[in-house]
């Protein structure tokens, strides 16, 4: 008997011991991870559908990733970096949340020698930010703001504006950009805006501050919260007088907003036609597009975002400098950026741009011609 519990303990240790040299030896482990990606929040489309293309980016390199969500929370944020710092991360691709608040997160991965790479939008007032890929932020506002001038008729067309969150540094370029096109058709009677008294004081101003682009985003911010946008909207056109209705024109500064917007506006009879805007080319959105309930997406190609971080991310691990483009002021320091272009498209260029660049299958929606 004690020959065999003998032989039963010596063949446990050696099934353990295969156990632990295989847990050891796997690539696949959770001890060590080179590439760490935070995003802002798994509630909208746009978040979702880059998770799997960075996975998709970096599936065939002999680098490791992972990806966390902070589900719009900015301590959230703050506890995904340090978890991916435990794992000994390298180089940290960052979407914050809250671009002021995500500094303190950020200098405790340089402190580590991490390098970091701010993700669509920048990180603010703080020097821990090496790098930044980006969209031409204020090319998207002037984009949403050229086609609201070129399809408006006749003056003192109604102007309803509306922006994204006061948070985000991006909700700032995004309307300022569009700002510098809407100010001179607004100075000039074109437009009339409808929604809010600080920038109807600054109809005059083409070069606001960013204390006046904050003091009218704040009036006029959805927080890029559709159920926000949609009372927000309901709330104006409550407040709208009969001249304010009619053929309106609306900047809605994302797709998720201005499908909201737009729904609001249809369901007020006093309302005869509308332009509004959006950005991100949502898959919704081009359904709307295709149906005459939203006028335009601004569609900025994440595909080409996403490998241009991941492209980034290896030339960082494997010890070279990264190609720029540009740079962008964030409170504390310039930091290099790489900027990717935008494409407008309404309905006449939803085959062109988004069918036959493989972006979407056709299948996906109905009504295409």
């Amino acid at each position: 008997m004690i020959k065999k519990f003998k032989g039963l303990t010596f063949l446990a240790i050696l099934m353990v011991f295969a156990l632990v040299v295989a847990g050891c030896s796997s690539g696949g482990g959770s001890s060590s991870v080179d590439v760490g990606i935070v995003l802002p929040t798994k509630d909208e489309p746009r978040w979702v559908q880059d998770e799997q293309r960075f996975k998709d980016a970096l599936k065939d390199s002999k680098y490791s990733t992972e990806i966390l969500f902070s589900q719009g929370s900015s301590a959230k944020e703050k506890e995904n970096v340090e978890a991916l710092l435990n794992k000994g991360i390298k180089v940290l691709i960052i979407t914050p949340h809250d671009g002021a608040a995500a500094a303190s997160a950020v200098e405790a991965a340089k402190k580590e020698g991490v390098t970091v790479i701010a993700y669509d939008r920048l990180i603010t007032d703080t020097d821990a930010v090496d790098y930044y890929v980006t969209f031409d932020s204020l090319a998207v506002g002037a984009a949403q703001a050229q086609y609201l001038v070129d399809n408006a008729e006749g003056s003192d067309v109604p102007l309803y504006l509306y922006a994204g969150a006061a948070s985000d540094n991006n909700a700032f370029l995004f309307f300022e950009g569009a700002w510098k096109v809407l100010q001179p058709k607004i100075a000039d009677g074109t437009f009339k805006i409808v929604n809010s008294s600080e920038a109807e004081a600054l109809k005059d101003s083409s070069d606001l501050s960013r204390d006046q682009l904050g003091k009218i985003i704040g009036q006029i911010t959805t927080n890029w919260d559709a159920n926000e946008a949609k009372n927000k909207a309901q709330t104006h056109l409550t407040a709208a007088s009969d001249s304010q209705k009619g053929d309106v024109s609306i900047l809605a500064p994302n797709d998720g907003t201005a499908r909201s917007i737009a729904d609001v506006f249809a369901s007020d009879s006093a309302i005869s036609n509308y332009f509004i805007t959006g950005q991100d080319a949502e898959k919704a959105s081009i359904q709307y597009i295709i149906d005459e309930k939203q006028s335009m997406t601004v569609f900025k190609d994440v595909r080409t975002l996403v490998k241009d971080a991941m492209g980034m991310a290896v030339e960082v691990l494997d010890g070279e400098t990264p190609t720029t483009t540009g740079s962008y002021d964030n409170g504390a320091v310039e930091v290099k950026a790489k900027q990717t272009d935008v494409i407008v498209v309404d309905k006449d260029n939803v085959q062109s741009e988004l069918i036959d660049s493989k972006y979407y299958e056709a299948s996906e929606f109905t009504g295409l011609k």
